[in-house]
C-alpha cells in the first residue's frame, strides 16, 4: 500500500471532525518550540517500535507530522506494515503548516528554559532516534577513563568530547616531545615541555567547554588503578606497552566495565572490546588473546619501530567509535571480535575471538586472584 501524504489545511479540516489524531513525531526537543495545534507528541523511534502501546485499533485514522514531511512518511510506511490502514503524512510537515497561517501550540511560559547550546551543539546526535534526547543525556552523565593522551588518545578523546561525554579522565604521566607532534594531534608546538594531560585538557575544553575533564598526570600502576577506575562507564586503553595493557584488562575484569582495546605498529593497527567482566564465559579478556605477552623483539614500540602518523588516528577514531556505541548501547560491539587495518592495503579484516575457559582471570566462578607485578610478567 503506497503511502498517502495530505496537505496541511487538509490535515487541519480532518483534525476539525472527529476520531482523527495528528501525531508530531518529533524528537522532544523539537516540539519545545511548537506543534500543530491539537498534535500530540510521540517520537518516530517510540512510536514504530510501539504503535500497540498507543493506538491499538489499528483503523485508527491517523495524521503524522514532522519538521518538512520526510521522517514522518517513514513513520507511515512502518505503520502500515504493522497493519495500520488509515495512516496519512503531512506534506511539507510543520514548516509548511506555519507557512499555511495554520494554528500552532506555543511552549509552555512556565516551563523550564530551553538549553540551546545542547540543543544545537549535538542537533545532529538529536536527530538520529537511535540516540535522541534519551541517548545524548547518557551521554552527558557518562564518564571514560581514557589511558593515555597520545596517538590513539588524542583522536579518541576529540571525537568523545565533540559527542558530548560528560566526564572524560586522562591518565598520562608523560610530557610533550616534537617527536610527538607527527601523530598526536592534541598537541602543538607551543605545548613541548607541557605534561600532555594539561595540553590535553585546554584543546578538549575549547572544543567543548560542557566537557567535564579530570587531568591525572600518573602512571597507571596496580597502586592506582582502582582510584582511577572508579565510576567509569568505558576505558579506552591508548597505552604502548604490554604491562599497562595487561593491568588494564585485570582491572576491567575486576570492576566488570568494558575495555576498548586499540594498539598500532607501523602501516598497521587493531581495535577490539574486552568485556569478560560483564560476560563471564561468552566474552573474551586480552588475556584469552595473549595468554603470555610477546618478546620485546617481536613487538617493538613506536620510538622504535615507527609508525605512519595518520594510523593511530585511524585506530583511535575506532575506539571513540566502539565508546560511543557501548555508552548509548547501540549497534554491535567488537566484543569477541578483533578488527584488523592495513593501511598500505587500505583492508581491513576480522578476526572472531572466544574465550578461554582456562583463563586465570576471566574463567566464569574463579576470584579475581589480585594484581601481579606487570613489568616482570612481560619481562619473561
Amino acid at each position: 500500500m503506497p503511502a498517502t501524504e495530505i496537505t496541511p489545511r487538509e490535515a487541519h479540516r480532518r483534525l476539525e471532525g472527529t476520531g482523527t489524531v495528528l501525531v508530531d513525531v518529533r524528537e522532544d526537543h523539537e516540539r519545545e518550540t511548537g506543534m500543530a495545534e491539537g498534535a500530540r507528541g510521540i517520537a518516530r523511534d517510540e512510536l514504530e517500535r510501539e504503535p500497540a502501546f498507543h493506538f491499538h485499533d489499528r483503523e485508527q485514522e491517523l495524521v503524522l507530522i514532522c519538521q518538512t514531511g520526510g521522517r514522518s512518511m517513514l513513520a507511515v510506511e512502518a505503520l502500515q506494515r504493522q497493519g495500520y490502514r488509515n495512516v496519512a503524512s503531512v506534506r511539507g510537515g510543520t514548516l509548511r503548516w506555519i507557512a499555511d497561517g495554520l494554528p500552532m501550540a506555543r511552549p509552555d511560559p512556565s516551563a523550564a528554559p530551553r538549553d540551546e547550546d545542547f540543543h544545537q551543539r549535538y542537533s545532529r546526535h538529536l536527530l538520529l532516534p537511535e540516540i535522541g534526547m534519551r541517548g545524548q543525556k547518557r551521554l552527558q552523565a557518562s564518564r571514560v577513563l581514557m589511558l593515555g593522551a597520545g596517538g590513539l588518545g588524542s583522536p579518541a578523546a576529540f571525537y568523545l568530547a565533540a559527542a558530548g561525554v560528560g566526564e572524560l579522565r586522562i591518565a598520562d604521566d608523560d610530557v610533550v616531545e616534537r617527536s610527538n607532534l607527527q601523530r598526536q594531534i592534541l598537541h602543538a608546538d607551543a605545548d613541548i615541555g607541557m605534561r600532555k594531560v594539561d595540553s590535553a585538557e585546554v584543546r578538549l575544553s575549547a572544543l567543548n567547554p560542557r566537557l567535564k575533564i579530570d587531568a591525572v598526570p600518573e602512571r597507571v600502576t596496580s597502586a592506582n588503578v582502582d582510584r582511577l577506575m572508579e565510576g567509569v562507564d568505558v576505558v579506552v586503553d591508548g597505552a604502548d606497552n604490554f604491562p599497562v595493557r595487561y593491568l588494564l584488562n585485570d582491572a576491567c575484569v575486576r570492576h566488570a566495565v568494558p575495555l576498548v582495546h586499540g594498539a598500532v605498529h607501523r602501516f598497521e593497527g587493531q581495535v577490539s572490546v574486552f568485556d569478560a567482566g560483564r560476560h563471564r564465559g561468552t566474552a573474551p579478556c586480552y588475556r584469552c588473546l595473549f595468554p603470555e605477552p610477546p618478546p620485546a623483539e617481536a613487538a617493538p614500540n613506536c620510538s622504535e619501530a615507527g609508525v605512519l602518523g595518520v594510523l593511530p588516528g585511524v585506530v583511535g577514531m575506532l575506539q571513540a567509535t566502539e565508546a560511543l556505541k557501548l555508552l548509548l548501547h547501540i549497534g554491535e560491539p567488537l566484543r569477541g571480535r578483533l578488527l584488523h587495518f592495513d593501511a598500505l592495503r587500505m583492508q581491513f579484516r576480522e578476526t572472531r575471538l572466544t574465550p578461554d575457559p582456562a583463563c586465570p582471570v576471566c574463567a566464569p566462578g574463579i576470584e579475581f586472584p589480585g594484581y601481579i607485578d606487570y613489568a616482570a610478567f612481560c619481562a619473561g
